[in-house]
């Protein structure tokens, strides 16, 4: 046996370097840790960063469609306007003298500045009349024979549509031909003639 194995001197020295073992232990510890809360603060991160933009996109949604409702319920008095304009004989508007000019001119000025005004807001008027009939957007309400024209063509609009950014407030009431030319060059899908609703 050697010399130093028996020394207590050296038998001392033996439990420091096992004491050192232990110390690394909370050093692996500490890194582990460490790490755990670099991972929870990334995925804080991407949450707080994924909330911003999700309160960005709700926020812009609410200055788009604030009016919404509001704008819903001016359509009816756009098409009482309207009609208002349409019930007056076209000879009786080219004959007009007088006060009756003056009120058909204010109920045009009436009509336009109302568009405009919905249009500042984000309303606009769909006019679909010769488009092609797109479901998303149109009601079709009738179809009607028309060998002049592609089938699925809007011939005719009962009531106008409106559009809210990109939403639709209204969808346009609308005639449909049929029985006219293939539509889209012979395309076998937009050849038929959409279903009535």
């Amino acid at each position: 046996m050697n010399q130093n194995d028996t020394d207590p001197q050296n038998q001392t020295a033996q439990p420091d370097s096992v004491a050192d073992a232990p110390a690394a232990d909370p050093i692996a510890a500490l890194e582990a840790e460490k790490t755990e809360l670099k991972d929870k603060f990334l995925r804080l991160m991407a949450d707080m960063e994924n909330l911003r933009r999700r309160t960005e996109r709700e926020v812009a949604d609410a200055r788009t469609y604030a009016v919404a409702n509001f704008a819903r319920d001016m359509l009816n008095v756009a098409d009482n306007v309207r009609r208002g304009i349409e019930n007056v004989p076209a000879d009786a508007r080219e004959s007009a003298e007088g006060a009756f000019k003056g009120l058909l001119e204010g109920i045009d000025l009436t009509e336009r500045d109302l568009l405009k005004t919905l249009e500042r807001h984000g309303v606009r008027k769909l006019d679909p009349q010769g488009q092609k009939f797109d479901p998303h957007v149109h009601q079709a309400m009738f179809e009607v024979p028309n060998p002049d024209v592609p089938n699925g063509t809007v011939v005719q609009v009962v009531q106008s549509g409106y559009v809210i950014g990109d939403r639709v407030l209204r969808p346009a009431l609308v005639g449909v031909a049929k029985g006219g030319p293939k539509a889209g060059g012979g395309d076998a899908q937009d050849n038929t003639t959409p279903p009535l609703n």
